[in-house]
C-alpha cells in the first residue's frame, strides 16, 4: 500500500492525466484510478469533489451537466488548455524527481 501523502501529492497530475483522455464524471475518476493502480489506491469521493472543486477554481478543468442517467443528471469534468499545459509542467517535475529519488536511492530500487 501507498501512502495516502504520496499520492495527495500527485493527485492533480493523475486527475488531470485522466481527463485528458476523456470527460469523466466523479465516481468515474474514482473508479479508474482504483482499475489503473489495481486497488492500491481508493481516493475517497469527498476528498475527490475538494480535489476537482479546487481545480475548477484555478481554471484548470471546467464541469458541465451531463444526461440524466439513472434518475440523476451527472457533473461531468473537462480539462481546460491551461489545464493540459498545467499538466506537462507536472509531469516534467515529476520526472525530475523520479531521477532524483533513482540517484538517491540507486540500488536499492528494484
Amino acid at each position: 500500500m501507498v501512502s495516502s501523502d504520496i499520492i495527495r501529492g500527485n493527485i492533480d497530475t493523475i486527475i488531470l492525466k485522466l481527463l485528458q483522455e476523456k470527460d469523466m464524471y466523479g465516481y468515474e475518476i474514482v473508479n479508474e484510478i482504483k482499475i489503473r493502480t489495481n486497488n492500491l489506491f481508493d481516493i475517497k469521493e469527498a476528498t475527490l469533489y475538494s480535489v476537482v472543486q479546487r481545480l475548477e477554481k484555478r481554471d484548470l478543468i471546467t464541469s458541465y451537466m451531463g444526461e440524466k442517467s439513472h434518475g440523476r443528471t451527472r457533473r461531468y469534468y473537462k480539462i481546460t488548455a491551461f489545464g493540459k499545459a498545467y499538466y506537462l509542467e507536472l509531469v516534467r517535475e515529476y520526472k525530475v524527481l523520479k531521477e532524483i529519488m533513482f540517484n538517491i536511492l540507486g540500488g536499492d530500487i528494484s
